[in-house]
């Protein structure tokens, strides 16, 4: 008998300050302190551990074409040894270039955003991308495009 597949990535009580303290590098575990602050802020959402190593803040449910369904945080971050990656909505690359010509130094992935360093790019288009995420997250900002 099959059974369905559990997600693997779903809220816990870990905490959230033990696993940023636990960051190795100070300047990526600095970087990533001021990260959640600065998620925190624009969310209006506390930080919340998702999985082992995502901090993930408010929740969204998606559907899938299939009909699958699953919650996921409406932005969230994780700080890995190379880089940031902050948990955009997915589409950000298309939906919002300008901003992200201001944003400075970055990669892009399917709704993940790569950074290397927090003081290298514009904290406004940060915000800016995080605030319009979760605006489309909570059906706010569907047709936004710039």
């Amino acid at each position: 008998m099959a059974t369905s597949k559990q997600p693997v990535t779903v809220p816990t009580d870990a905490s959230v300050d033990d696993f940023l303290a636990a960051v190795p590098d100070d300047r990526r575990r600095a970087d990533a302190e001021r990260l959640c602050a600065l998620l925190r802020e624009v969310t209006g959402e506390p930080p919340v551990m998702w999985g082992p190593s995502i901090v993930g803040f408010g929740t969204y449910r998606y559907t899938y074409a299939g009909g699958r369904t699953g919650d996921w945080p409406l932005v969230g971050f994780s700080p890995r040894k190379q880089q940031l990656v902050v948990y955009l909505v997915g589409g950000y690359e298309e939906r919002y270039p300008s901003v992200l010509a201001r944003l400075g130094p970055h990669k892009t992935g399917k709704g993940c955003l790569y950074l290397k360093r927090l003081d290298d790019v514009d904290e406004s288009a940060l915000r800016e991308l995080v605030d319009r995420t979760v605006r489309v997250h909570k059906g706010v900002d569907r047709a936004s495009q710039g």
